[in-house]
């Protein structure tokens, strides 16, 4: 509403005091108008997204930003679940995304509010008594367009909350894939420590016999060759499990961690999918990165609709009254005349968002799957691997291992053959660990694929254990391995 040019030469004017009453009564009605804003749930949504069945707290830091290492201490152990709880209720990342959230909030509220009316009240002196003149003045097009507006923030507020989901399920899927990588690395440099033991004996083996004019040079060299490649990887290995651990140490909340943790025993995720479309079909339904772009796309179809008001944005429609010798009153209008700016710009950039978001959405559909492709059938492959490893080969590498130490024992060859059987043995078991790595880390990206652990769980017909599931059996048992010979 708007009131204005409202004079009288009294200040207690009982006709001006009601206009200006009624006006300011009118505003408050229209200004007090609240529509309910959507209902989200960020916090919460997060949580379930990434598997803690629990919603991750809000975190307010000083004006320093928040501690480098969190005050929660590091234990001894740290099982896969306390890691994934620590990260994602931690994570800067996730926190500076629920305070997105919170703006979206604020700016939801504020498209339910009006703009405050402007009250003017002027006093003139001159010839004859002292004049007084007020006016209330109110936006009247901006009252129209609350719906539009509170609907586009309303959108804009589901995006952001589907971005803290995205946020979350990448900060679980990379604590996982940073886990299983340090399990798998601590399970091979053993192997590979053994494996070095059986060829530095081998070695002892070629010099006597070259000593005793039985072997070649060549022989030893070869030997001596492997040695080393071992070693370098037994270094690589061992580099490789500190760097995992270092980057699971930033990923808790304590960078500066020694580190030294004892992990969860590893064991390859197993667990039987369903079809590859099915997953499909749940990734296209559940990815926040797919619901986050469909809220904008209705966010700006609102900033769309709204540009069809623009060339009349400022218009006024009020009640004049105004007395000189004598006293008048009526309704006035007060608007634009749409002659240089009729909102074409505007609508044409509207529509040119609204096209590049549908693009997007395309794009982000296509990529949802391939990435439910790829890790699926990753994870099929090193399954089927995995099993054929286990299944055939290295019971054929231990059943030779078992002949080369029957003739041995029978005197009918020598210790060298036995070695060698032993070695290839330890190679294959290398091989399983390397073969449930990929698996394990296929499967960690799949759930994120699908749009997180907990989507991902109602498409396992058995439950899978996830990378550090715990084990109570040796190492060479839960790798189908028999014991290493007393012999050697």
């Amino acid at each position: 509403m708007k009131a204005e040019h409202m004079q009288t030469h009294a200040p207690g004017d009982h006709g001006v005091s009601l206009i200006l009453a009624t006006a300011i009564a009118a505003t408050a009605i229209v200004g007090c108008q609240h529509m309910p804003r959507a209902d989200v749930d960020a916090s919460r949504a997060a949580g379930e997204a990434a598997g803690l069945g629990a919603p991750v707290e809000f975190i307010v830091v000083g004006p320093e930003g928040g501690p480098l290492n969190e005050p929660v201490g590091t234990g001894a152990t740290l099982p896969l679940n306390d890691a994934l709880r620590r990260a994602v209720t931690t994570d800067p990342g996730l926190q500076a995304a629920l305070a997105r959230v919170r703006i979206a909030m604020a700016d939801a509220e504020q498209s339910r509010l009006l703009p405050n009316p402007v009250l003017s009240v002027v006093l003139r002196w001159g010839a004859g008594k002292p004049q007084i003149e007020a006016s209330l003045t109110q936006e009247f097009v901006e009252a129209l367009q609350i719906p539009r507006r509170s609907s586009m923030a309303d959108n804009k507020l589901r995006q952001a909350a589907a971005e803290v989901v995205t946020v979350a399920i990448d900060v679980a899927s990379e604590v996982r894939e940073r886990y299983a990588a340090a399990q798998a690395s601590a399970e091979l440099v053993p192997l590979l420590r053994d494996r070095l033991v059986i060829l530095e004996r081998l070695v002892t083996i070629a010099k006597s016999r070259l000593d005793a004019g039985e072997g070649t040079r060549s022989d030893l060299a070869m030997l001596l060759a492997q040695v080393v490649e071992l070693r370098v990887d037994i270094d690589q290995g061992v580099l490789a499990e500190r760097e995992e651990r270092v980057r699971l140490a930033r990923l808790i909340g304590e960078p500066s961690s020694d580190a030294s943790w004892t992990l969860d025993s590893w064991t390859a995720p197993s667990a039987e999918l369903q079809s590859e479309a099915r997953w499909i079909e749940r990734a296209l339904q559940h990815r926040p990165e797919i619901q986050s772009i469909t809220w904008r796309l209705r966010a700006l179809g609102d900033d769309e609709a709204l540009a069809g008001l623009t060339p009349w944005e400022g218009a006024n429609v009020g009640a004049d009254f105004a007395r000189d010798n004598a006293s008048f009153a009526g309704p006035s209008v007060s608007t634009p005349i749409p002659i240089f700016d009729m909102g074409q710009a505007r609508r044409a950039r509207g529509m040119a968002e609204v096209v590049e978001a549908r693009h997007d959405l395309t794009l982000a559909r296509r990529k949802v799957v391939e990435e439910v492709r790829v890790a699926y059938q990753t994870m099929a492959a090193s399954t089927a691997n995995l099993a054929r490893i286990r299944g055939e080969l290295i019971p054929l590498q231990e059943s030779r291992r078992q002949l080369a130490e029957a003739a041995y024992r029978a005197g009918q060859s020598d210790v060298t053959a036995l070695f060698l059987a032993e070695q290839d043995l330890r190679l294959s078991q290398a091989k399983a660990i390397e073969v449930e790595r990929r698996a394990a880390t296929a499967l960690v990206r799949l759930e994120r694929a699908v749009g997180g652990p907990g989507v991902a769980s109602t498409l396992m017909t058995s439950p899978a254990p996830g990378p550090g599931a715990r084990s109570s059996e040796p190492p060479h048992q839960r790798r189908g391995a028999s014991a290493p010979s007393p012999g050697l």
